[in-house]
């Protein structure tokens, strides 16, 4: 890991990230790696001050400059008038120039960033233009398998269609989805995990049946189990997703895949709450999201939980590289 380097961008400028990454550098600052917000540095100096965090943040101009156990930041430049604020369309520009320059940053060092970002507001930045976070880091990187996985150690979920309408979903599952899906997991377990993926599938239907002459799990799901099965993968089902996240169940597996997004998203984070993140595997870096929205009417309250973001940093330093 000594050669590694966490890239940070910091996101909405009104969101309670400031507050989040605050409540962890205020106490923590790993000493083998190099840690790069992108940001704005009086705006966000002006929210840890205000929220009475004191750290030492190092304006730096490229990641030659950064300096290991502290805290650097490379400067986007953002007119604001108030260091709290509501969320709008004028963080706009100020968004897509901290991406920009993260991914030309990443776009050089493929082989040393973790790439960390905050929250937007999907309805200001993405707006229809793309459907999520995970589908607009692909396209800025002209990647096509992407991977969703919500990661907890001891359970992980993954969803073969992500952020679409749901009457949208049937049309998109496909047996190369999920084999891309399951052998893009089953990869990284194996080489920066060092764990053996043990995956459960679930069905599309309820209770993995239909009336319909077309049924998603003879059709699709079950063949492209028997695929991955010759292929070495452990994996079973489909199973209903209506009783699957029961604990004996749950004892058997550690990864388990979706047809959609809330069909494995809801359970996750209705056990784990904060202590579980976003991975999109497939990206010519590992990206991580903190499960934290902007929630901005707690900015400048200094009452959010931090655990995701505490939780995204620990697995970092347990990667294998």
């Amino acid at each position: 890991m000594k050669n590694k380097v966490i890239l940070i961008v910091v996101g909405e400028p009104y969101s309670t990230f400031s507050e989040i990454f605050g409540k962890y550098f205020s106490r923590n600052v790993n000493k083998k790696l190099k840690i790069v917000l992108i940001g704005n540095y009086k705006l966000i100096q002006g929210q840890l001050s205000r929220l009475k965090y004191k750290i030492k943040i190092y304006k730096i101009d490229n990641l030659n400059d950064a300096k290991k156990n502290c805290l650097n930041l490379i400067n986007i430049k953002f007119n604001y008038k108030k260091i709290f604020d509501k969320i709008s369309i004028k963080s706009n520009k100020y968004l897509t120039e901290s991406f920009d320059k993260a991914l030309e940053i990443v776009k050089t060092n493929k082989n040393k960033i973790f790439l960390i970002n905050g929250p937007i507001s999907k309805k200001t930045f993405l707006k229809k233009k793309y459907l999520g976070m995970t589908e607009y880091i692909s396209k800025k990187t002209k990647s096509k398998n992407e991977v969703m996985l919500i990661y907890n150690h001891k359970l992980a979920v993954s969803p073969i269609t992500t952020h679409i309408p749901l009457k949208n979903v049937t049309k998109n599952i496909t047996k190369k989805k999920i084999l891309n899906n399951v052998i893009t997991i089953n990869n990284f377990y194996k080489k920066k995990l060092k764990k053996r993926a043990n995956f459960a599938i679930l069905g599309l239907n309820p209770h993995c049946e239909t009336v319909d002459k077309f049924s998603e799990e003879d059709k699709i799901i079950s063949p492209v189990i028997q695929i991955l099965k010759k292929k070495g993968v452990n994996i079973k089902g489909p199973f209903a997703a209506d009783t699957f996240f029961l604990k004996d169940n749950l004892k058997k597996f550690n990864i388990v895949i979706g047809m959609y997004h809330d069909q494995v998203l809801t359970p996750i984070k209705t056990l784990y709450n904060f202590n579980a993140i976003n991975l999109t595997l497939g990206l010519p870096f590992l990206r991580i999201s903190p499960d934290h929205g902007p929630n901005s009417r707690m900015l400048g309250k200094n009452k959010s939980d931090p655990s995701s973001f505490f939780y995204a940093m620990r697995f970092i330093s347990k990667l294998h590289d």
